[in-house]
């Protein structure tokens, strides 16, 4: 491997529903981050791998930052900020032709305390006229002094390319942490249950915002026909909520199953037999023994 091999971690921060998601698989190319239209569908940090030739840069997809009105909400913004103390770069987004907002300043203020250059990143340029930027970068480059200023869009690609470039060059020379053909750390089981999740998120519409939790409790076993079996639980708050999940004669959870596993089988690259089950955990949001054991613990964010 050649000496100017460039690597690094890059944390990407903004309020919930910028796009972050979106532009981390875009990068890797694989659905690694649940995306939906609904803001705070990120919970943890996800980590995805770019590799080329030249460089390797690991994303950090953090919750987006905002008011926390819970247990689960204050580790969702825990996980956000402190990603910024363990990263090469910062990416920072917004969407193009919005005004900061106090979530926006919010962010900011942490971001002056980042040693870690910070990268303005101006999200869903193809839903805007490019005129309308030129207000927002004037006030965005009075509230900070950022490494540069990039507007693009995740869903089409514009200027990703351009992005990365210019995000090497703030990346030190440094080796090569993972495999070529990897793009996550996280275990499979966590991605499948997001996947899960998402699908819930998708077919539920507003009836079931972000009252869902996804454990999967095992995916270590074959079925006769070499088919690998997936068991997961999926947790809601109310007992009025069960049967919206399960739906009329378990049409929903049926559909649910089907869409989930599609999904998982291409993740995966082999035929799931994907079991699911529905619980109430009343307030479990509130719930700090069980937010552990779903994988969002604010212990360990503090160590």
């Amino acid at each position: 491997m050649e000496n100017n091999f460039k690597s690094g971690f890059v944390a990407i921060i903004g309020r919930p529903n910028v796009g972050k998601s979106t532009f981390m698989n875009r990068i890797i190319k694989e659905q690694i981050a649940i995306t939906s239209p609904k803001a705070q569908t990120t919970r943890n940090k996800i980590q995805g791998i770019y590799t080329d030739d030249e460089r390797q840069i690991i994303f950090l997809d953090t919750p987006g930052i905002h008011k926390p009105h819970n247990d689960l909400d204050q580790y969702m913004d825990k996980a956000a900020i402190s990603a910024l103390k363990e990263v090469d770069a910062v990416l920072f987004m917004t969407e193009a032709g919005e005004q900061a907002g106090p979530g926006d300043k919010f962010i900011i203020e942490e971001l002056k305390k980042v040693k870690a250059p910070v990268f303005l990143i101006l999200n869903k340029i193809d839903l805007i006229n490019p005129d309308e930027m030129a207000p927002q970068i004037d006030e965005y480059k009075d509230l900070m002094d950022f490494a540069e200023i990039i507007p693009i869009s995740a869903t089409n690609g514009n200027n990703v390319d351009d992005l990365i470039d210019s995000l090497t060059k703030a990346l030190p020379v440094g080796p090569q942490y993972y495999a070529d053909d990897q793009i996550t750390d996280h275990p499979e089981y966590f991605i499948v249950g997001e996947l899960i999740r998402e699908k819930i998120l998708e077919d539920t519409r507003d009836e079931i915002p972000h009252s869902i939790a996804v454990v999967v409790e095992s995916m270590n076993q074959r079925s006769e026909a070499g088919k690998l079996q997936i068991e997961a639980y999926i947790y809601v708050e109310r007992d009025s909520q069960k049967p919206i999940v399960i739906g009329k004669g378990g049409s929903m959870l049926k559909n649910i199953g089907i869409g989930s596993r599609i999904k998982i089988e291409h993740l995966l690259g082999e035929k799931v037999n994907l079991k699911l089950w529905v619980r109430v955990k009343k307030n479990w949001r509130d719930d700090p023994a069980f937010l552990a054991s779903a994988g969002y613990s604010l212990k360990d964010l503090n160590n």
